[in-house]
């Protein structure tokens, strides 16, 4: 298991599911798409629209295209 990123900051988080460990099944808060005390990631950066997260509970890296701000938009 990776250790957290020296960066990472409760301060700064995101309510994305977890690509590893899915941790958020079953939760009924994340299910009605509030934002949850329990089921969060750190926010480590961004670069325009695509975040680059980190889950506390299984410590899993990814990037995620959000689809908000800048880039990932095409004309048309």
């Amino acid at each position: 298991m990776l250790p957290l990123d020296p960066t990472a900051d409760i301060g700064r988080r995101a309510w994305v599911p977890c690509p590893r460990c899915q941790d958020h099944q079953g939760c009924g808060t994340c299910l009605d798409g509030r934002t949850c005390g329990d089921h969060w990631r750190y926010l480590l950066s961004n670069k325009g629209s695509v975040l680059h997260l980190q889950c506390p509970n299984c410590t899993h890296l990814w990037a995620w295209e959000s689809g908000f701000g800048a880039g990932g938009r095409t004309d048309g």
